[in-house]
This record gives C-alpha cells, sequence and structure tokens, in this order.
C-alpha cells in the first residue's frame, strides 16, 4: 500500500517538472530580441548603414573623398553635375563635418553623402535611388530666459558669469549706444534682461535670438529699452523706453563703440605735442590703432583729408545747426560729398597730426561755433506717434513688471 502511494507521488512530481519545464522551454522560444532604439540624424535611421563621420582634411576634395568610397574619376565627374545646382563641391572647407552612410551588406557601397558647412544647415548627396541632392536646415527652437544681476566687471564678464553668450553685450551697447555710456556703469549697477535663445534640434545651443525687454541703472536711474514695431506693413522695430519715448537720438552719444575719454573740451589746456597752453575745442576719445570710428549723426561728408595739425580727419555736415569733425585717423574710409548714415564707419582710430597716441579728437559745431558735445542737450529723434502709444503701453507694462519682479527676486 505505501509503495503504491510512493508511485503516485512520484508520478505527479515528474508530471510537475515535466510542465514546469515546458513553460519555461516556451517562454524562450517565444522571447523576441528587443530592437536597437532608433538614431536619427539629419532623417537617418542611422542603424540602418555603416556609418563613418569626419571633417575634411588640407587637399580633401569632394572628388577626393568619392574616390575612396570606389567611384572612379567619370562616376565622380557625372555625379558633381547632377547636383551642382544645389550643391557646389567646391565650396568644402577644411575643419567641416561630413557623414557618410554605406551599405551594411558585404559591398559596403555608399548610399548618401552629408555635408554640414554650418551647425544649422547641411547638404545630401543621395546615391540610393537616383543621385539627387538637398540642401536642409535642422529645427530651431527658441527659449526664453529672463534674468537679473549686478554688474561686476566688464558687461560681456558679467553676462558669461550668468551663463548667458557674452555676444549679447555689444548688441545691448548698440541699442542703448545713445542714452547709456557703458564706461560710466559702475561695479553693483543693476541690470535686467529679458531674451530669446536658438536650439538646433532642441538641444544645441546657437546663441541669442532677439532682447526683448531689458533695464540698466544709470547714474542711479532704470533706462528701460523695449523692442516695438509702429509700423504694422514694415514691421520695422525700435527700442522705446517705459514712456514709448525713442532710444533712439539724432546723436549717438560718442564716435566709438566703447569709449575712454582721456581729454575734455576746455578753453585752456596744456598741449602735449606743442608744450604750449591753448584752447582744445573736442573730445578725445583713446583706443587702439584701428579702432572703427562711426559717424554720430547722419549726413553729408563737408571734408575729407589732412593737415598738419589734424592729421586725417573727416567733417560731416548734419544739417543747417549741426555739424562733426573726427580728426587723427589712420584711414579715411568716405569721400567728400558722400551721405553717410548715423553709425556708419568713417574712418579707423590712428595717430596722425599733433598727436602723442593712437585716440579720436571728436569736434562739434552748433551754428558754426565749436561747443562741448558732452554737455550739449541734443536733439533728439521723432517721439512715437500718438495713435500707437495706447497699443505700446499695453505690450510693454507687462514685461516691465516681469523686468523689475525678477530683479527684485534675484538681487536683494
Amino acid at each position: 500500500m505505501v509503495s503504491k502511494i510512493f508511485q503516485k507521488f512520484i508520478l505527479v512530481f515528474l508530471l510537475s517538472t515535466f510542465v514546469i519545464s515546458c513553460n519555461k522551454a516556451t517562454e524562450e522560444e517565444i522571447a523576441v530580441p528587443k530592437a536597437k532604439p532608433k538614431l536619427v540624424e539629419f532623417g537617418f535611421n542611422m542603424n540602418d548603414f555603416n556609418m563613418v563621420n569626419d571633417t575634411i582634411k588640407s587637399g580633401d576634395t569632394f572628388g577626393s573623398l568619392l574616390e575612396k568610397q570606389n567611384l572612379n574619376g567619370r562616376e565622380v565627374y557625372d555625379i558633381v553635375d547632377k547636383v551642382k545646382d544645389t550643391f557646389d563641391v567646391r565650396s568644402i572647407r577644411k575643419g567641416k563635418p561630413y557623414t557618410i552612410l554605406r551599405s551594411k551588406d558585404r559591398t559596403n557601397k555608399i548610399q548618401v553623402f552629408i555635408y554640414q558647412p554650418d551647425k544649422l544647415n547641411f547638404y545630401i548627396v543621395d546615391f540610393r535611388d537616383s543621385i539627387i541632392a538637398h540642401k536642409k536646415t535642422k529645427p530651431l527652437t527658441f527659449k526664453t530666459r529672463t534674468i537679473a544681476g549686478a554688474l561686476n566687471g566688464s558687461l560681456s564678464e558679467t553676462l558669461q558669469n550668468l551663463e548667458v553668450d557674452p555676444a549679447l553685450a555689444p548688441r545691448i551697447a548698440k541699442i542703448y549706444a545713445w542714452s547709456i555710456d557703458f564706461f560710466k556703469l559702475k561695479k553693483g549697477d543693476k541690470f535686467a534682461l529679458k531674451f530669446t535663445e536658438r536650439y538646433i534640434n532642441d538641444t544645441i545651443y546657437d546663441g541669442v535670438d532677439s532682447l526683448k525687454a531689458a533695464f540698466f541703472e544709470y547714474k542711479g536711474k532704470k533706462v528701460y529699452a523695449f523692442p516695438f514695431a509702429p509700423d504694422a506693413n514694415t514691421k520695422k522695430e525700435q527700442y522705446f523706453d517705459e514712456e514709448g519715448k525713442t532710444l533712439k537720438n539724432f546723436f549717438l552719444k560718442a564716435p566709438l563703440k566703447f569709449v575712454n575719454i582721456t581729454s575734455r573740451y576746455t578753453k585752456n589746456r596744456f598741449h602735449p605735442v606743442q608744450k604750449i597752453w591753448k584752447a582744445h575745442n573736442g573730445t578725445d576719445y583713446a583706443a587702439p590703432i584701428g579702432t572703427p570710428i562711426m559717424t554720430t549723426a547722419t549726413g553729408v561728408v563737408e571734408q575729407a583729408g589732412y593737415t598738419t595739425g589734424n592729421g586725417n580727419f573727416v567733417k560731416v555736415k548734419h544739417d543747417k545747426t549741426y555739424s562733426t569733425q573726427y580728426l587723427h585717423m589712420s584711414k579715411i574710409l568716405v569721400r567728400r560729398g558722400q551721405r553717410v548714415t548715423q553709425g556708419q564707419i568713417i574712418g579707423k582710430v590712428g595717430s596722425t597730426g599733433l598727436a602723442t597716441g593712437p585716440h579720436v579728437c571728436y569736434r562739434f559745431w552748433r551754428n558754426g561755433v565749436q561747443v562741448d558735445a558732452l554737455r550739449l542737450k541734443l536733439p533728439t529723434s521723432t517721439p512715437m506717434d500718438s495713435r500707437y502709444r495706447k497699443k505700446y503701453m499695453e505690450y510693454m507694462n507687462p514685461l516691465k513688471i516681469e523686468l523689475d519682479s525678477v530683479s527684485e527676486a534675484s538681487i536683494k
């Protein structure tokens, strides 16, 4: 009796073991290996190809790169001819990246050639069905940031410390060229900025796209800047302050982007070259040789030439009232009678004439009399048309509130 019970137990045990092992085998048999995740670049799944990434080396040509892919000279010539309307193969440059996609079979035949002239654009030469070229642009996304801070060093250095592209600094200086002398900003002066940044493929940083709003503390007052296009037809933006007044004045504050005043307008100064006391009827701005000199207002070149005292100089007549003159240039870039626009480069800083070092002496005339430009209340540009003011204020107010609140929260 006991032996029969034991035999039944053994039989049940063996059957259950067999079922479990069958189930395991079944599970193993139906398990499907996971597919590789797609690696999509330039519109291609890179897992479908043997991929080569490299950069153009000295001596490389489109033809030599293709010949390394077992294409002969005649084939290369035909390919170049077929793609020339889209892709000028002579434009490839040393150091630029390229990608070659080849088939995964034993022929390892070239399928696609991709060349990137810059971070944003790329050319595709597709060899698969018929040879065809495309020029494409990577998708751009824009992200907005609002930051606030206090100056600690130059504006470029301060922005870099806040992880902002320092290339934004000269753009800001240009916007504020009529209202702020950035050399007079002090350590601790507050500012706030709202701006958009570009990203390629949503991940690769591509710099600042546009400035949406800003303020800088200057001489104890906040100077705001908001871009606005009064004319809906042209959509040309200008920068205005919180009261709707344009930041762009009739005259720039200085003929150089960044200025270092070494000598001011005075009726009695000891001349460093002539060694005598005499009037200095201008303002000296020191800068390295070759620094661009800008005309401070639109006008017509009245004089351009050389004298012993002035060296190379340019004089611009702006209207019936005002004229300006720029002395000691190393190079003159305009001619007499030429019309120039505000901010246009008219020459380069030098030390020609009676000068001890490289600088530009900036002289200013009002009604034919030389005056001190730094003390003169200069005319502004035409104010915003009253019919646009309501729309502007509605647009500007939320931006101003945001700048102020971020500044208060960030700077204690």
